[in-house]
């Protein structure tokens, strides 16, 4: 094997001996692969960044929610928020009790409510009118409320989560509404919540969004916790020495506000995060195979098998991902070329990596699509009737197996009823 452009893998030892080009050649590509050990060290770089002792982590499952993925997850003692009944029902299978479970539920129905009620797993709602479906369905429960504090952030408008152009959260200004409704059902509300976005580089906004949240908090003065949201981000430019979160600086500040907070409210209660990305994208890369190296007119593409079916987010937000480039002959690249990298769907914008400059890349080359733990497999999909493909999980020790097996063309018909008489 010929490391041909590999800066980032080996500076995090993410393969730990093993050969990209044989794991792309054992199970096909495209391939998700996971390292345990990159992980378990996220989850617990969060556990440890504050010293407030009433503090967990629920990992928000949305953006990974693969079975062995939420198991080590549940290992490092972390917890979980759930989007619906589907994560819900993945985290009960990898051994989290309904108590570790906080369903953060946005515009749903009320069977889907119910579920999560039958469940026995806390609710949050996320407007007036789904806490009155709630009061509606679970008169006397334990009730969590999302509210929006104004404040937003995140690196694109489709993930900014909260502010005056959102769909998500309660005003402020409803509290009447909130505290009327909660009467006529006999509810208690035990936990606010809020989450003002993804992918932020710098912890001003998220310590900002504190203070509004903490005024809305003081206005009810028996809740058993404060979900501050997540959104922590992670550097995709490592090959350009992208500087991370500076955790330990935002942790600090984090601590300030929780202590301060708890001393005016007369005592300590439960302050929760829920970060996802944080936790999952560095954890994961894409292998996928060059299948064609073509000029259209004065641009040099390189198309691979890594599809937005594969990997959504750059086509659905125009985000990066550093590309390392593998090659199984020890054959050398001898220039570097502006190469746009392209899938293999018949769309426009199915683009992995546009106008990149890197070391020449040839047809048979394995490529590697960094950080591609978050909203990577979790939003793959079987558009023009591909694949989804396998994930397998680098251990601790170096060994690499199989979590989930690449779909076949036979599971392209589960759940088809074809016509009787055309």
């Amino acid at each position: 094997m010929k490391r041909i452009y590999t800066k980032v893998t080996d500076a995090m030892d993410f393969f730990q001996g093993n050969d990209p080009t044989a794991l792309a050649r054992q199970y096909g590509t495209p391939l998700y692969v996971c390292n345990e050990r990159i992980l378990r060290q996220r989850c617990r770089d969060l556990k440890n960044m504050v010293t407030y002792p009433k503090f967990v982590v629920d990992y928000s499952a949305k953006a990974n929610c693969s079975l062995a993925f939420l198991q080590i997850v549940r290992s490092e003692g972390l917890e979980a928020d759930a989007m619906s009944p589907g994560e819900i029902y993945m985290e009960r299978m990898a051994g989290f009790s309904p108590e570790e479970i906080f369903y953060i539920c946005n515009n749903v129905s009320a069977e889907e409510m119910q579920y999560a009620i039958d469940a026995g797993v806390r609710v949050s709602v996320d407007s007036v009118s789904q806490l009155e479906q709630f009061g509606r369905l679970a008169p006397g429960h334990e009730v969590a409320v999302r509210f929006n504090p104004g404040v937003g952030a995140g690196h694109h408008e489709k993930v900014v989560t909260a502010g005056k152009q959102t769909k998500f959260g309660v005003d402020p200004e409803d509290i009447p509404q909130v505290r009327a409704i909660l009467e006529r059902y006999d509810l208690k509300l035990v936990g606010i919540n809020q989450h003002i976005g993804s992918l932020f580089m710098t912890g001003e906004a998220f310590v900002a969004s504190l203070s509004a949240l903490f005024e809305i908090a003081k206005q009810f003065p028996d809740l058993e916790f404060v979900d501050m949201g997540g959104g922590f981000g992670i550097p995709y430019k490592k090959e350009q020495d992208e500087a991370p979160l500076d955790l330990q600086e935002l942790g600090a500040a984090i601590d300030r506000a929780l202590y301060g907070f708890s001393e005016e409210y007369g005592r300590q209660i439960t302050f929760r995060i829920e970060p996802g990305r944080y936790i999952s994208a560095e954890s994961n890369v894409i292998l996928s195979t060059v299948h064609a190296v073509k000029h259209n007119h004065d641009r040099k593409f390189v198309g691979c098998d890594c599809g937005f079916n594969v990997l959504q987010r750059p086509v659905m937000y125009g985000s990066y991902h550093g590309v390392e480039i593998f090659r199984e002959q020890d054959v050398p690249s001898e220039k570097e070329e502006t190469v746009t990298i392209v899938g293999n769907i018949c769309e426009s914008g199915d683009i992995l990596a546009k106008d990149r400059t890197l070391p020449e890349i040839r047809e048979g080359d394995t490529l590697c699509i960094l950080d591609a733990g978050a909203y990577g497999f979790t939003m793959a999909s079987n558009y023009n009737n591909r694949l989804r493909p396998a994930e397998i999980l680098i251990r601790e020790n170096g060994q690499v197996v199989l979590t989930r097996e690449r779909e076949e063309l036979t599971d392209l018909m589960r759940h088809v009823i074809p016509l009787e008489n055309v």
